[in-house]
């Protein structure tokens, strides 16, 4: 009788299926904790603030709101694009909106 601690290689080809799945495995965690890290560093950038936080002008209501790297954006409804600077929230310019 053969000795059951001798165990047959493995042919070739699943040596090699072995090895791709060991590598499909470690790219496949990888890539899930470069996910992981993309979101964490996407929760802890600075945001502007929310449109119902923003102190507008008298009379001002707003209708949309955008923003850019270092300053928001809120347009009225008196037909208005009011830009803040981010950093401060001061008001820097008014743009008149014209038909």
């Amino acid at each position: 009788m053969s000795d059951p601690e001798q165990e047959l290689p493995l042919p070739p080809a699943a040596r090699f299926l072995k090895r791709l799945v060991l590598v499909l495995t470690v790219v496949t965690v990888a890539g899930f904790l470069t996910l992981i890290g993309a979101v964490i560093v996407m929760l802890n950038r600075d945001l502007a603030p929310l449109p119902d936080q923003i102190t507008l002008p008298d009379g001002a209501v707003a209708t949309a709101f955008t923003q850019g790297p270092d300053w928001y954006a809120v347009v009225t409804d008196d037909r208005r694009i009011l830009i803040f600077n981010r950093a401060t929230g001061a008001l820097t310019q008014t743009v008149a909106i014209t038909p």
